[in-house]
């Protein structure tokens, strides 16, 4: 059987690390807007910075949405790791993401002592519109 994943962090105390660890973080438009064992929802409100051609949210915007919604879920279960890192990013873009609210929905999937995983879905308007997909590794300390 599974063991259930215990919360380290509320989302204020993931708020406050994420404005302390990245001062400098243009992305500010951002909230975390469902919070729970093993899952968050992080919402994005694209800006012009963000856009390609076409009026569309960029990929590298999108792999760091995707990169952020991972790196928040883990740190919500071991606490403020900041050199928890990135070791592996998959992403699939699945459809043209508007400029419009984006959702990140991340699953834990795997939580170990050095690694951790999480699936990280993309969606606007509703759940069912998955517009990307990302599974990310972390490597943890």
């Amino acid at each position: 059987m599974a063991r259930a994943f215990e919360l380290a962090m509320t989302a204020e105390d993931l708020s406050a690390f994420f404005r302390q660890a990245f001062p400098g973080d243009p992305q500010r438009n951002f909230e975390f807007e469902a919070f729970e064992p093993g899952f968050l929802r992080i919402k994005m409100v694209p800006d012009v910075t963000m856009l390609r051609p076409g009026d569309l949210v960029s990929g590298p915007t999108q792999m760091g949405l995707a990169d952020r919604a991972a790196y928040a879920v883990i740190l919500a279960h071991i606490g403020p790791v900041a050199m928890a890192v990135t070791s592996n990013l998959n992403m699939s873009f699945l459809r043209g993401v508007q400029k419009e609210p984006v959702f990140a929905d991340a699953i834990l999937l795997k939580l170990g002592r050095k690694l951790a995983t999480v699936d990280v879905r993309l969606w606007q308007g509703s759940e069912q519109h998955i517009v990307a997909q990302a599974t990310v590794t972390y490597a943890i300390p």
